[in-house]
């Protein structure tokens, strides 16, 4: 047996993927991606130069690991699915291209699964990929290592279907040695992958909401639920994970803070999993290429109870945040 070089058994390795459905190599690709995006993260806060700017004030921040994980993720994809809308929070630079932050690899453990049916003729065209390529930026900033993370979510006529997320931070508190990070990712209709659906506790009601975008708003519209706790935290795909994994019931955010790449991965993943994510009218939020980008009618996510929650939100709130 002779030995192929490793670029050429590469592309073999590639081209042998090519008869899954788009969605899978789209998938596939953006968990590699996500991975190396978090170490880009984990690299730059680690380096001390965080290269922190401020975009719209205080409260919206941009650093050097959002600027390189953002390259990492656009140009990868980009080069792969050339035909395919990639929408990303930040700005393009004009600065030459980090090749050492390009990734080709597709993730096996994607293009195992089944793409289900009505997924499988997916086109170019009909797909936007909404990237936060770090969501949770202030905190990051503030060491609140824990509400980061990376965000990659996949949109098919304007419907999120796909989505990974990255938590470069996962496991942090653990300890000197301690592996960091861990990347999940789901498919609507076929499920979610490196997360676990756990159960909230039954003798209250925990509500997640912003830590730094606060306002009257959210406020009332939290005080109508009657929550026993609050978990005010960044990030709005780590408030999804914590609804996921059992720490809060409901993640209410009844002002038009966010935006469509904050929600694009986790309501998908959510959705994936049976629970749901809409806006504060229970209009579901579309991710068409040309849509505006805020949130405009807010953002409630829950595994169950989605009515009971929307039925509480008060009337001078949802008249003030309207879609």
């Amino acid at each position: 047996m002779f030995n192929l070089p490793r670029l050429l058994l590469h592309s073999v390795a590639m081209a042998g993927n090519t008869g899954a459905p788009l969605l899978l190599r789209l998938v596939a690709a953006s968990v590699s991606v996500a991975e190396k995006a978090g170490t880009i993260v984990r690299s730059v806060f680690d380096s001390g130069e965080l290269g922190v700017v401020e975009k719209d004030g205080k409260n919206d921040l941009q650093t050097q690991a959002d600027r390189s994980a953002q390259e990492c993720i656009v140009q990868s994809l980009s080069r792969q699915f050339p035909k395919v809308t990639i929408i990303g929070e930040e700005e393009p630079t004009d600065e030459t291209v980090d090749e050492s932050h390009l990734v080709t690899r597709l993730s096996e453990e994607v293009l195992k699964a089944v793409c289900p049916q009505d997924l499988q003729s997916v086109k170019d065209e009909d797909v936007v990929v909404w990237v936060d390529p770090l969501d949770g930026t202030k905190e990051y900033t503030q060491g609140f290592l824990d509400h980061v993370t990376v965000l990659i979510g996949v949109a098919v006529k304007g419907k999120a279907v796909a989505g990974v997320i990255n938590q470069p931070y996962y496991n942090y508190k653990a300890g000197p040695g301690a592996t960091l990070g861990r990347t999940m990712w789901g498919i609507v209709g076929l499920g979610a992958f490196g997360v676990e659906r756990l159960v909230p506790p039954a003798d209250k009601r925990i509500i997640t909401t912003t830590r730094s975008h606060s306002n009257k708003l959210v406020t009332d519209s939290i005080e109508a639920m009657q929550p026993d706790e609050v978990l005010r935290v960044g990030g709005a795909g780590h408030k999804v994970l914590l609804v996921i994994e059992g720490k809060a019931h409901a993640y209410v955010f009844a002002t038009p803070g966010c935006k469509k790449w904050d929600t694009c991965a986790p309501e998908a993943i959510l959705h994936a999993l049976g629970g749901k994510l809409t806006d504060i009218h229970g209009n579901a939020l579309q991710y068409h290429k040309d849509v505006k980008h805020p949130n405009t009618g807010g953002v409630l996510a829950t595994y169950s109870d989605h009515d009971w929650y929307l039925s509480r939100m008060p009337e001078s709130v949802k008249a003030a945040v309207k879609p």
